[in-house]
């Protein structure tokens, strides 16, 4: 049986593809007489007269909730309103938001998650067994977590919490739908403690700089992705310094910015 027929959902996803889009953005319709928009993605005019069409046609839009501020999920907001017309849009904390949420708030049939880690204001919804999990968890691959003081152990933390859930899918930001929730909550988690653990042993070993142990620890990533892969890395040192874990003399070298994926 289809998941997202059972529990009334719908995918929209959105024509951006990339080594951080994936196979684009994930748009998602969720019930109908109203429905609610979750992330409507980038401002493709294609993709959001497909999302409004869509909606109209599950009886119009009763709201928008965003999962986090990054353009690729927020930039269409503005284009989706003009076509479905004047709806609230709720955020943790993104500025164009209406609607303030925090852990645990309700908007309409969606439950608000702190989910931080990929970016401090990230939230995941909770609809019935259905989880919306923006970019906290995708349909593959993994996901870089931003240095921000707390990020890491927060993002685990919130991976603990997503598990102990009893889901049916996860309906990803980007990538196909998740109809194992569970093993991939769990393998995000152990990914994440994986990394810490070749860390610890690479600092163990005396490598310092932010060359030396991506190139150690995170040997498997591709170029393309050695970026985002610093990024993480520097989260991951932020979590050893919290610790009192994190030796002296650590180069952590140029932080690249990946405010908008």
């Amino acid at each position: 049986m289809d998941p997202l027929a059972t529990a009334d959902i719908a995918l929209v996803r959105a024509d951006n593809p990339g080594p951080f889009t994936l196979e684009g953005t994930n748009s998602w319709l969720v019930g109908r007489g109203p429905c609610w928009v979750v992330d409507p993605g980038p401002a493709l005019d294609g993709h959001l007269d497909r999302l409004a069409a869509d909606a109209r046609a599950r009886g119009g839009v009763a709201g928008i909730a965003l999962t986090h501020g990054h353009a690729d999920h927020t930039d269409g907001v503005a284009g989706l309103l003009e076509r479905v017309g004047d709806v609230p849009v709720a955020a943790a904390a993104w500025e164009g938001a209406t609607v303030r949420l925090a852990d645990g708030d309700a908007f309409g049939p969606l439950q608000a998650i702190a989910a931080p880690g990929h970016a401090p204001d990230h939230l995941a919804f909770l609809s019935g067994r259905a989880l919306f999990s923006g970019d906290a968890v995708l349909g593959h691959g993994s996901v870089y977590v931003a240095p921000d003081p707390g990020a890491l152990r927060g993002y685990l933390a919130a991976l603990d919490r997503l598990l102990a859930l009893d889901l049916d899918v996860i309906c990803p930001g980007h990538g196909p739908l998740i109809t194992e929730p569970a093993a991939k909550l769990a393998q995000y988690r152990d990914h994440r403690l994986d990394r810490e653990r070749r860390l610890v042993a690479a600092l163990g070993d005396g490598l310092r700089t932010q060359d030396e142990l991506l190139g150690r620890v995170w040997s498997d990533v591709p170029s393309v992705l050695r970026p985002a892969a610093a990024v993480t890395l520097a989260a991951h040192l932020d979590k050893l310094e919290e610790e009192g874990r994190l030796p002296e003399g650590v180069d952590r070298g140029p932080l690249p910015r990946y405010g908008a994926v």
